[in-house]
């Protein structure tokens, strides 16, 4: 009998699409942070010839001095998805329950059910809870003294709480649970968003000893490339300097804010470095219209929100720009 398989998830950053087309867009559609830290790093071409160390023992020695924590509570992937998918296939088993609250990141699920596991809506049920926080796409950011609650909560039916905190370095770190050590506890983290690298395809977790060693054995061997490590070194030393972009982001949030309420658009309270925006229209027909501005957006109809779009906070001109062309659209 032939496997089923689901389909794949929808994302934004389609920039290249177009750009292979001849269109230059500005892309308001991946949320990239537009301050980030200047890393100074000079790839070096020796490197290559030589396979990396899969145990990545000079990178985890890197996040462990910045989060405080041992090399073997640290995993590593090539970009979050794939963190995401060793998680699942490590404490997932055929017909567990997920529980994952909607609208969210999408790879959660379709990594459950690769994994053979089902979603399910009573907590209870589950095996496993995914949260996104702050969320995606709706940039709800719950507070640490929540968070914990529902890790008392999902680690007392036995099950395992995997938290993506994504953007959090981009929100408020203050309320993260990085440094929470917890049998039933694992966070997701990238340098991708916070250091505006989304080609370096690099992410990383924190989790108990026994979760990382089988999680450390489902990654496949050298996961993570020669170059990407390199930068993913560099960054950490940078690690510091994303308070200032968090405060550039949050001026910068707080003007785009003003100006969508003057266009009489509604939006979810942001966090972070973007903006959940409810439209008078099919988000199809509007990102159609916008693309004629020569500005990309985030269609949020993959997430079941037909009525909205999301938007990235870049940097002042940029987000001018988004204004003007949603204004023009929008008579």
């Amino acid at each position: 009998m032939r496997k089923q398989f689901p389909g794949k998830v929808e994302h934004g950053g389609k920039v290249h699409r177009h750009r292979s087309r001849g269109e230059e867009l500005l892309d308001f559609s991946a949320n990239i942070n537009p301050y980030p830290p200047a890393v100074d790093w000079k790839p070096d071409p020796a490197v290559l010839a030589e396979y990396p160390d899969d145990r990545y023992e000079r990178l985890k020695e890197a996040i462990g001095r910045r989060f405080n924590r041992n090399p073997d509570e640290i995993t590593v992937g090539n970009g979050s998805i794939e963190v995401i998918r060793s998680f699942c296939y490590s404490v997932l088993d055929r017909g567990d329950g997920v529980h994952i609250e909607q609208p969210t990141f999408g790879e959660y699920e379709l990594s459950a059910r690769l994994a053979g596991a089902v979603p399910v809506a009573e907590e209870s049920r589950a095996a496993a809870r995914f949260l996104c926080n702050p969320n995606n796409p709706t940039g709800r950011l719950l507070p640490r003294k929540e968070v914990c609650s529902i890790l008392e909560r999902t680690a007392s039916g036995g099950a395992y709480l995997f938290i993506d905190e994504a953007f959090v370095e981009l929100a408020d770190p203050r309320q993260s649970l990085a440094d929470i050590r917890h049998e039933r506890l694992f966070v997701l983290r990238s340098i991708t968003k916070s250091f505006a690298v989304p080609g370096i395809r690099f992410g990383y977790g924190f989790g108990d000893p026994d979760l990382i060693a089988r999680m450390e054995v489902m990654r496949l061997p050298w996961t993570v490339n020669a170059w990407a490590e390199s930068f993913a070194i560099q960054a950490f030393s940078h690690y510091d300097e994303l308070e200032r972009s968090r405060e550039r982001i949050a001026r910068e949030r707080g003007w785009l804010c003003r100006q969508l309420a003057a266009l009489d658009l509604g939006f979810e309270p942001p966090s972070a470095n973007y903006i959940l925006v409810r439209i008078p229209m099919q988000a199809a027909d509007l990102t159609e219209r916008l693309l004629k501005f020569r500005i990309l957006v985030r269609d949020c109809s993959s997430f079941g929100l037909p009525g909205h779009i999301r938007v990235a906070v870049r940097t002042h001109d940029e987000n001018r720009r988004l204004v003007e062309a949603l204004a023009a659209c929008l008579r």
